[in-house]
């Protein structure tokens, strides 16, 4: 008991001394906002890529999201969709043709890739540029074609003929100029979500000219819109994103955006020591906790314990779901009665009790987590704890009681104890209830993503966040058209490679289908059908937690864990809350 109050102690008195330690210069601007300060934060682990069509993890995401901008993009507190480079948009009455007036006077960052360093403004022709290198065949550097593939209008032609090396002069036929500051994009029929994928990293508007120059480097020189640019990057010790002075955009009492001076990214391994550098003041936001001192940060009403009254708690369910995946082409998970002897095997409840001390709820249902736009996930019956039930299937598959069933691997991803601690518990309950031996291979997280998108492991731990909250963000991983012919062909969506044509059916209806209600009705059928067939095995829906630094203002929670730092800005430390 000493021991743990000496901790507290320490732990008070650091953040304390932090808070005097670090000085942040601020300056005065109308409404009662402040410029100034750099914003540090810390992800776990390094980003792949910054190139919009390759990124395929959260931490670039997040970066991304800072440098880049689209057509449209989302709320920061609600995640609706609202217009961003576009100031507006005519849908035509068949639901199929959309035209886009653009915002003018916005300008690429300023890089060495324009000449004399000095960006240009950004029009119709870059939208198009961008836009028809969505449908450029390129597997290896192009993980964004799922966006537009039966979707726009010639966008599967467009990747047919670049595939056999030809590029046609006019792009893809439905995407059209029609001045410098208007686009209008065909589809082949009604998508009831594609505002919303427009929004996505992958609909990021970028130069040609940085293209032209970086070449294959591009993933380290990304040139976009947004309200900061990448000033430094050191690979897997910092990220120093600084203002753009050029910014277009202006809050409502006239002051121009960002209010901050940069945003600084770290890449801390271990959760103890980025709680410690946050309460030492050396960051300014704390995503998640260790799961061994959750009890030490908040008391069970979520209320923060007295060595962290100071700062600004956070917490709100994701729309997100954590998962173990299968691979249905090779020789281990493509019997459904192994599948399904596996998703009955492992006691939820009890995981989100003892080892993730409610930053988690179970995954009951489908793969669409409760509070997913206007679904109801409780109309998919999922998985319950039922170790007998698990025994009756792998019997059924010729395993009785684990039989014969050979030693399997599940591999995953470094730079995350949340996720190690998870696997150390649910290999327990695997090998308790089936009788089988489970390996864990833990990873760096490129690694890791390059072995799942290219069907190099059979058994691999994984997540998926909601891009914008609608059933199809979750379902869409589950559509047999991203699975190619070739095994060896990567692939981002549909890692599983499961093919289902019922499914495929109900889906490509319910995404044709304007009406909600109606839409959400064949979600719920295709979720079903996706829990059936034990595609996956669901695992938990998060529960994220945040710790902002006092000082910190403007900088909501949302169900998606997106963050948006355009607004987000610093007060004077004698400011109250």
């Amino acid at each position: 008991m000493r021991h743990i109050l000496y901790l507290i102690i320490c732990i008070f008195l650091i953040s304390c001394m932090g808070e005097q330690k670090r000085e942040i210069k601020l300056r005065p601007a109308k409404g009662g906002k402040f410029y100034g300060g750099t914003f540090r934060t810390n992800e776990e682990e390094y980003f792949k890529t910054l190139y919009p069509l390759n990124v395929t993890e959260v931490v670039a995401h997040r970066i991304g999201e800072q440098i880049f901008e689209g057509l449209t993009t989302f709320d920061d507190s609600s995640l609706a969709v609202i217009p961003h480079l576009a100031t507006h948009w005519d849908i035509d009455p068949s639901n199929t043709k959309y035209t886009f007036y653009l915002r003018k006077g916005i300008m690429f960052h300023d890089d060495k890739c324009f000449p004399n360093g000095k960006g240009r403004e950004m029009k119709a022709k870059d939208v198009k540029y961008c836009f028809d290198r969505i449908c450029y065949h390129n597997p290896a550097e192009n993980q964004g074609f799922w966006i537009f593939k039966d979707v726009v209008k010639g966008a599967n032609e467009y990747d047919s003929l670049t595939a056999k090396g030809i590029v046609p002069d006019s792009g893809v036929s439905g995407i059209k100029i029609i001045d410098d500051y208007t686009i209008q994009i065909e589809l082949e029929r009604p998508y009831a979500v594609f505002l919303a994928r427009l929004a996505l990293i992958f609909g990021k508007i970028y130069p040609h000219e940085a293209i032209e120059k970086y070449g294959s480097e591009i993933r380290n020189h990304p040139v976009g819109t947004g309200p900061f640019y990448l000033k430094i990057n050191r690979q897997d010790q910092v990220t120093f994103l600084a203002r753009n002075p050029n910014y277009w955009r202006k809050d409502e009492f006239g002051n121009q955006l960002p209010y901050l001076d940069a945003l600084r990214i770290s890449y801390i391994k271990e959760k103890k020591n980025e709680l410690l550098e946050f309460s030492k003041g050396n960051s300014d936001l704390v995503y998640r906790f260790p799961l061994e001192m959750i009890d030490e940060i908040v008391d069970y009403k979520k209320n923060l314990k007295p060595a962290y009254k100071g700062y600004i708690l956070q917490y709100k369910p994701q729309i997100a779901l954590q998962y173990y995946g299968f691979q249905h082409q090779g020789k281990i998970f493509n019997n459904k009665d192994v599948r399904k002897a596996f998703c009955y095997a492992i006691d939820r409840q009890k995981l989100c009790d003892f080892t993730l001390k409610g930053t988690g709820f179970p995954a009951f249902y489908g793969t669409v987590p409760p509070g997913t736009g206007t679904f109801d996930s409780k109309t998919v019956h999922g998985y319950s704890f039922q170790p007998s039930k698990a025994q009756e299937y792998m019997a059924k598959a010729g395993f009785p009681k684990g039989k014969g069933f050979p030693d399997i691997t599940l591999e995953l991803n470094s730079g995350g104890a949340r996720n190690a601690q998870v696997a150390e518990a649910l290999k327990k309950m695997l090998e308790e209830n089936l009788g089988i031996h489970v390996n864990l291979l833990i990873v760096p997280w490129a690694q890791h993503t390059e072995a799942v998108e290219t069907a190099k492991i059979d058994f691999y731990r994984l997540g998926w966040v909601a891009d914008y909250p609608d059933a199809e963000s979750f379902l869409n991983l589950f559509h047999s058209k991203y699975v190619p012919n070739d095994i060896n062909v990567k692939t981002y969506i549909n890692s599983f490679r499961y093919k289902n044509k019922t499914f495929d059916a109900i889906f490509d209806k319910a995404l044709a289908t304007i009406d909600e209600q109606k839409r959400n009705e064949l979600y719920t059928q295709a979720d079903q059908i996706v829990i059936d067939d034990a595609v996956l095995l669901p695992i938990y829906y998060d529960i994220d937690f945040r710790l902002l630094q006092p000082y910190v203002r403007n900088c909501p929670q949302n169900a998606s864990e997106q963050r948006d730092f355009t607004e987000v800005y610093f007060v004077p430390r004698e400011t109250k809350k």
